[in-house]
C-alpha cells in the first residue's frame, strides 16, 4: 500500500520521532510505514488521517495488482 505520510509529515515540519510520539508508536513503526514495509492497522490509519486533517483515502492508496 502506497502512502503520503512522508510528504504530509514534512509539510508540517515534523520528523519521524515527532510523528511517532503524536501517534503513540515507535519511530521504527513510522519508518516502516513510510517505506511500505508495514501496513498500519485500521485504527492507526484513522489516527494518522485525523492527525493530518484528511481522509484515509488521501493518505493511503492501494496498489493495483499486476496483470
Amino acid at each position: 500500500m502506497k502512502n503520503r505520510i512522508t510528504e504530509l509529515r514534512k509539510a508540517r515540519s515534523m520528523n519521524q520521532s515527532d510523528l511517532a510520539q503524536a501517534l503513540d508508536v515507535s519511530r521504527q513503526t513510522v519508518h516502516c510505514i513510510e517505506n511500505d514495509k508495514y501496513d498500519p492497522s485500521l485504527p492507526l490509519a484513522y489516527k494518522i488521517a485525523r492527525l493530518f486533517g484528511t481522509t484515509i483515502e488521501d493518505v493511503f492508496e492501494l496498489e493495483a495488482p499486476p496483470h
